[in-house]
């Protein structure tokens, strides 16, 4: 495998750091660019090797892939810039709106492009027992999806906690659109046959905790993830960079990657 030039974003952040750490450990690519606002403080200084810097099409001149994991406006500032300069990208931003994703999607014709809302090997393969749990069980179980994380999350509920959904509505036939319930207050009323219901925790500094249950008559069965480190979405990361290696155009996620449709 040839070695993968990675830009990455959000340098100073949590997963900025994670991710610039994952790439100086991974042999298959090389820290091309390291990102952050123009306003940031690390601007000018170097962070793993690489000087930070807050000209996004400079530093994608020397990239094959960059790696985004900021909020929905800058990602698709970025993208966009990607899209200018021929360059593949990895997305672990979530909170997109339905004109975000049309527009992801038009990139997508141009350049390689990894969107997931999660992108732990764990977590994606979660998404593959709770698809075959929801085919096999039907309507006859009840479905809520349980997510918490850290305090300063702005989203809710999770990326990650929707596509678990959307998963499970697609499994039985239905659309998410159609059965998720996001608010119960007060007198909510009787749950209705096939609705899929979300609740959310913010609090602290948990990375991420999901779990799916299935409820039916006489048993429960619960599918959980907990994530206890931001290294495992670095990975993740990595692994879809190195992905995109021969590919030119198209929409892809965590699924294509792990060879798991």
């Amino acid at each position: 495998m040839s070695i993968i030039s990675l830009a990455i974003t959000g340098a100073g952040g949590r997963m900025g750091r994670a991710l610039l750490t994952a790439a100086t450990l991974d042999h298959h690519v090389a820290l091309a660019a390291a990102l952050e606002h123009a306003a940031s403080p690390l601007v000018g200084t170097q962070v793993n090797g690489v000087m930070v810097s807050a000209d996004l099409d400079a530093a994608l001149t020397n990239s094959d892939v960059l790696i985004d994991f900021t909020r929905p406006e800058g990602s698709m500032t970025h993208l966009a810039a990607c899209h200018r300069n021929g360059v593949n990208a990895v997305i672990g931003t979530t909170g997109f709106s339905a004109a975000d994703k049309r527009a992801i999607a038009l990139f997508a014709e141009s350049i390689a492009i990894v969107l997931a809302p999660n992108m732990s090997i764990g977590v994606n393969v979660t998404m593959k027992l709770v698809e075959l749990a929801a085919k096999s069980l039907g309507t006859d179980y009840d479905i809520e999806v349980f997510e918490a994380h850290h305090k300063m999350k702005v989203d809710a509920p999770s990326g990650t906690a929707l596509k678990l959904g959307e998963i499970a509505a697609l499994a039985r036939g239905q659309s998410l659109a159609e059965v998720g319930i996001y608010n119960r207050h007060g007198l909510a009323g009787a749950r209705k046959s096939g609705d899929i219901g979300f609740s959310v925790v913010r609090a602290g500094d948990i990375i991420g905790d999901h779990t799916v249950y299935f409820a039916g008559a006489g048993e429960r069965i619960e599918i959980t993830h907990k994530s206890s480190s931001r290294e495992n979405y670095a990975e993740g990361a990595m692994r879809a960079a190195k992905f995109l290696a021969n590919r030119k155009v198209g929409l892809f996620d965590m699924q294509d990657v792990l060879g798991l449709k």
